[in-house]
């Protein structure tokens, strides 16, 4: 189950304890990346572009709680 990302006006809540601070966050991320390898082969990754990501689950850090997180205002957003 895919979990929102919060957005600049909204914020994960923990439904069961209301935690707004805490979370472990488990993500896919599929990237495409510029690799410079130098003569001795040490790599250095000079561009990164994230084509896609995907938040699987969260986790309270305060109750352990999955995916039990919600999206909320953030305090001052606009509505």
């Amino acid at each position: 189950m895919a979990v929102p990302q919060p957005t600049a006006d909204t914020r994960w809540r923990c439904t069961l304890c209301g935690n707004l601070t805490r979370f472990d966050v488990t993500r896919s991320t599929k990237v495409v990346e510029y690799v410079h390898l130098d003569l001795a082969g040490e790599h250095r990754i000079e561009e990164r572009e994230v084509v896609s990501e995907t938040i699987e689950s969260v986790r309270c850090r305060w109750c352990n709680a999955v995916d039990q997180i919600e999206l909320v205002d953030r305090p001052g957003a606009s509505a």
